[in-house]
Formats: C-alpha cells, sequence, structure tokens
C-alpha cells in the first residue's frame, strides 16, 4: 500500500511545516522515533478557536482533530522524506480546550486517530491519550502530538 496513493484517493494534500510559534523545533527523531511537536487545529490558515462544551460541539472538534492529523502527516513527511517509511504511528496525545462538565475528548481525538488509521491501515493503529484543559495557545480547540517509528 502506497501511502501517497492514498492520500490521493482521499483528497488530501499535505501541507508544509509550520513556523513554531515558540522556543521549539517542529519534530526531533532519535534513532527510530520521530517525535513531532503538538500541532493546533487551523481553519483557513489561522488558529481554529473554540471551546468544547461552550462554543464547540463534538463533532466539528472531530473535523478539527482530522485537520490536525494532515497537518501532523505533513511534518512527518518533511522529518523523513517517504511516509512509506513509517512502521507504526506509536502515540497521540491529544489536549481539548474544553468546559469542566465536558467528557468527550476521546471522540474528538477519533477524528485524527479515525483518519492515521484510514492512511497506515495497520501500521496507523496506535497508542493515545486525549485530555480536557482548560486553554490552549492562541485559543485553538484541539492540540495533538504524536510520536512515529521509521524503517529504513
Amino acid at each position: 500500500m502506497n501511502i501517497y496513493d492514498t492520500l490521493k484517493d482521499l483528497h488530501i494534500s499535505l501541507p508544509p511545516v509550520s513556523v513554531p510559534a515558540a522556543a521549539y523545533v517542529p519534530f526531533v527523531q532519535t534513532g527510530k522515533l520521530v517525535f513531532i511537536s503538538g500541532h493546533i487545529a487551523k481553519k483557513e490558515g489561522k488558529p481554529w478557536v473554540g471551546q468544547l462544551g461552550a462554543t464547540m460541539q463534538t463533532a466539528e472538534g472531530q473535523q478539527a482533530a482530522r485537520a490536525i492529523a494532515i497537518d501532523l502527516m505533513g511534518t512527518l513527511h518533511a522529518a523523513v522524506g517517504d511516509l512509506n517509511r513509517v512502521t507504526r504511528i506509536v502515540k497521540l496525545m491529544s489536549l481539548v480546550n474544553s468546559t469542566g462538565s465536558y467528557t468527550e475528548q476521546h471522540l474528538v481525538t477519533n477524528g485524527a486517530s479515525e483518519l492515521l488509521g484510514q492512511v497506515f491501515g495497520e501500521r496507523g493503529a496506535h497508542a493515545r491519550s486525549a485530555f480536557g484543559v482548560a486553554q490552549i495557545p492562541l485559543g485553538a480547540c484541539v492540540e495533538i502530538e504524536m510520536i512515529a517509528e521509521i524503517g529504513d
């Protein structure tokens, strides 16, 4: 299965790596693991601002998480040069800007997890954490970081 054929079939174009907004790098590779820094949700090139349970519903949060997964894949492509080298998406950590009573962070994060499964097949099955937080930089609704394993 060629990852780029799958992306084309899904009508997904990978974006270039975003410029970090603070003192960090977009990714770090150590051995066979690539750590992708947290990416915030963007809509039309700007932070996708909102709070789940207040100004946003779960379905919109899932769309935001899916958009982040596309950005994460763009950064991973820049890091390794060829997404077909990915042997495993190891882990996602998702932060969901949400009210204290909102409890569907895991469902929001499914927007990213399900897309990674579609794109990478079995290699896309990953461990995951999803947290509700009081705020995310720039007021974004969701932020996700990723760890991937790379082969030769």
